[in-house]
């Protein structure tokens, strides 16, 4: 089986931020995590996240404020926002660093256009550059929870990666995301998998827990384990009730 990771930001949200490592860490996960740690005192979550004995998969690259409906999907690729998305990616080192997180995802924002692909593949090099011994991740993101989102195909993001060509700039793997952009997560695998250095899931329709609906998760697991994938998945869904009460996918 895969190594399970608790997506914080959607799981355990009937507990504070900083109750969530433990009760994961109780429920059977091996790692966790956060979308936007922003907002939260960066040593208190660290000694939270030490506490549990869980290590920190992933964060995400800012913008704090994506909570607020009106606020960017980050700006990596939007043109005239090189400098705030500079200013925004040191910061999340800062936090990477403290908390002891594996891996961040660069989000591009909304855009659209030639411009926007040369601004994000400007801003990738220089963040690989920037973040020399840490790994970055890219993830498409379907166009209909997402419209406008400048990453939206996997052959977009492929295209990406060649571009800037940096060994520490991988593939982020939603399966539920590509289930909606592509409708055959098993086949997206199969061409993007080797790309990959992380992995989410959720179901669909509802983006609830990963199991049952349109996407076969058992064959998508044991198709990861037969090739060999030795990173995290992690469920970023929305629970249908209580997390604990929808676990039965990591067993």
């Amino acid at each position: 089986m895969p190594r399970f990771c608790a997506n914080l930001t959607t799981l355990f949200t009937e507990a504070p931020l900083l109750d969530r490592p433990a009760l994961a860490a109780e429920a059977g996960f091996e790692a966790v995590e956060i979308l936007f740690p922003y907002d939260v005192d960066a040593k208190a979550l660290g000694r939270a996240l030490s506490q549990s004995g869980l290590p920190l998969a992933l964060i995400n690259c800012p913008p704090p404020n994506y909570a607020d409906p009106d606020g960017p999907r980050g700006f990596a690729a939007v043109p005239e926002q090189q400098e705030r998305f500079r200013k925004a990616f040191q910061r999340s080192l800062r936090y990477m660093d403290v908390l002891g997180a594996e891996r961040l995802h660069v989000m591009a924002g909304l855009a659209e256009g030639p411009e926007a692909a040369a601004v994000f593949a400007d801003n990738l090099a220089w963040a690989a550059d920037t973040a020399e011994g840490r790994q970055l991740t890219i993830e498409p993101i379907n166009p209909h929870d997402m419209p406008g989102y400048f990453l939206d195909d996997f052959s977009v993001a492929l295209a990406l990666l060649d571009e800037v060509g940096a060994p520490n700039l991988g593939l982020q793997f939603d399966a539920y995301h590509a289930h909606r952009i592509t409708g055959d997560v098993m086949n997206t695998w199969a061409m993007h998998g080797h790309r990959t250095a992380h992995v989410q899931v959720a179901g669909h329709p509802g983006r609830h827990e990963p199991m049952g609906g349109a996407i076969d998760y058992s064959g998508f697991f044991a198709r990861l384990d037969k090739d060999g994938y030795q990173g995290w998945v992690s469920g970023e869904y929305n629970p249908r009730t209580r997390t604990e009460d929808g676990l039965g996918w990591i067993t």
